[in-house]
């Protein structure tokens, strides 16, 4: 089951897994994701549709009937959101969490794919982030991802349900929206198409980890079933720090345009700088990304999608 599976990432994990023979479910609420995300699946018989919230006990014990997996996606992403709605973030991003947990214990789940974010660690003491760096998140977002880090790796610890986290970083690709809390890359590919000027918060000199979608489902797909990925956590990134001007440039260079870059001040809860070391996923998973920066830039800007058979060895 991919819960949030009609949602950005969500659906190119659904995809894959439609792709490689899996009969898959998806639960989403559809409060940011879209049906026409996975439309093309439904109606094969490869992919049931549960339209629902995770914090409803009783849909999600249905929902489990059956399931082996569980990726764990649905959440509310947004930092400044959650700085202005702290109360229903934890609601939906903890306790929502902590339910799914319950009932694939109940349901006798095999394996749970939490999706954690590298914003529980703050601004890191040094970089790269690596996966014992001491944990310090800044916003209620962070918070909870954290909480709900440490409900999977303890549910994994006492033997009643085998949990792996992955710390994504920020990702990037096809199908990401565009609203008031989009990402970086998709306000400025957005905004680059419409010939508006690209907004950066701060000096711009803070450094992101891009990550392009199709590598993060290649991560997701080997630790669903990597018998030595059990209770561990994984930094899933690309490994190497970008400037958010240098982002600017390389946006504006790709779509050859002149365009103004316009500078406000910086929003509360982000973080200065971050990028992630991803040694032990290579080394335990196998992680290799595949996608350079620039050719997922171009493929956004040409509204191409990388073709999503990028892979590293199985373990």
């Amino acid at each position: 089951m991919v819960t949030g599976g009609a949602g950005f990432i969500g659906s190119h994990v659904v995809d894959r897994l439609v792709k490689d023979g899996y009969d898959v479910r998806v639960i989403d609420d559809l409060s940011t994701g879209k049906l026409d995300n996975i439309q093309g699946h439904l109606g094969s018989g490869k992919v049931d549709f549960v339209k629902g919230d995770i914090r409803d006990a009783s849909l999600v014990r249905k929902t489990l009937d059956g399931v082996d997996v569980v990726v764990h996606l649905a959440a509310l992403t947004s930092v400044p959101f959650s700085v202005e709605n702290p109360d229903l973030t934890f609601d939906v991003n903890l306790l929502g969490t902590l339910n799914l947990l319950r009932s694939s214990i109940e349901e006798r789940v095999d394996r749970f794919v939490f999706v954690s974010s590298c914003a529980v660690c703050g601004d890191p003491e040094s970089l790269p982030v690596d996966e014992e760096a001491r944990v310090n998140p800044i916003s209620p977002y962070a918070e909870s991802k954290l909480v709900a880090e440490r409900y999977c790796l303890g549910f994994n610890e006492r033997q009643l349900l085998g949990s792996v986290v992955l710390r994504f970083f920020n990702v990037y690709g096809p199908r990401q929206g565009m609203n008031d809390y989009s990402g970086v890359i998709t306000r400025f590919i957005e905004f680059s198409k419409q010939g508006l000027p690209l907004v950066i918060y701060g000096d711009g000199s803070q450094t992101r980890d891009f990550v392009n979608v199709h590598d993060i489902v290649e991560a997701v797909l080997v630790s669903m079933k990597h018998n030595g990925a059990e209770g561990e956590v994984f930094n899933i990134g690309s490994g190497k720090p970008t400037s958010i001007n240098e982002l600017a440039k390389t946006v504006l260079e790709l779509a050859g345009l002149d365009l103004e870059i316009r500078y406000e001040k910086s929003r509360l809860g982000d973080i200065k700088d971050s990028y992630a070391d991803i040694s032990k996923a290579k080394k335990f998973l196998g992680y290799a990304p595949k996608v350079s920066l620039r050719d997922g830039l171009r493929a956004l800007l040409e509204e191409k999608t990388v073709p999503p058979n990028y892979g590293f060895q199985r373990c």
